[in-house]
């Protein structure tokens, strides 16, 4: 079992920054990756990025790539997602999920409880 906290979510305006932080616990030493998804109000969840856990390689989505930033703490098993120049199209519920298994596509095992992010025009 893993279990997923996340973090840092919040009320920010349009060009603002947020990180957010999702500390993982339980049997951290089997995952291989950490994603980070999100899920605006009617809409489906979509994925936002991804870091191996071992090498710290980085997916992005094109919708935030060069505008969010992944990265881990293996010591406090944390991984966090830097959020710069948010936009409206940015609020949703963003979850933190790992997967403990190299897969293609993906798959993800456990899910966070999710952190609002609003983001105001």
């Amino acid at each position: 079992q893993v279990q997923l906290v996340e973090s840092g979510g919040g009320l920010v305006q349009a060009g603002g920054s947020l990180r957010l932080s999702c500390a993982a616990s339980g049997r951290t030493s089997s995952t291989y990756a950490m994603g980070w998804f999100r899920q605006a109000p009617g809409k489906e969840r979509e994925f936002v990025a991804r870091i191996t856990w071992s090498d710290g390689g980085t997916y992005y989505a094109n919708s935030v790539k060069g505008r969010f930033t992944i990265s881990r703490d293996n010591a406090k098993n944390t991984v966090y997602l830097q959020l710069n120049s948010l936009k409206s199209e940015d609020t949703a519920v963003y979850y933190c999920a790992a997967a403990l298994r190299r897969t293609i596509p993906t798959n993800y095992d456990y899910w966070g409880q999710g952190t609002q992010v609003t983001v105001s025009s």
